[in-house]
């Protein structure tokens, strides 16, 4: 069987946090390819390219090559990204 590296790109991400100044945040990552984001209770809600998804507390929320967002549970998120300067 075939096996493939994921190529590196060099993401943004926020984790979803809820409070007025994270939602803003996240407002400004969908600035370029504006989708539906919705934040209730506690929630928040994207309309990534697969359809509309949610982010529970602590959930990280992260910019795609294509400007697209869509969220990421907080061990996935780790055990695929780390940081960069």
């Amino acid at each position: 069987m075939p096996k493939y590296r994921k190529k590196p790109v060099v993401i943004e991400a926020i984790q979803w946090l809820p409070s007025p100044v994270c939602f803003a945040s996240i407002e400004g990552l969908n600035a370029d390819s504006p989708r539906d984001i919705e934040w209730e209770d506690g929630t928040l809600y994207i309309e990534t390219l697969e359809g509309r998804m949610a982010a529970t507390p602590g959930d990280w929320i992260i910019k795609g090559v294509k400007g697209e967002l869509y969220p990421c549970k907080p061990d996935i998120f780790e055990a695929t990204y780390e940081a960069v300067e």
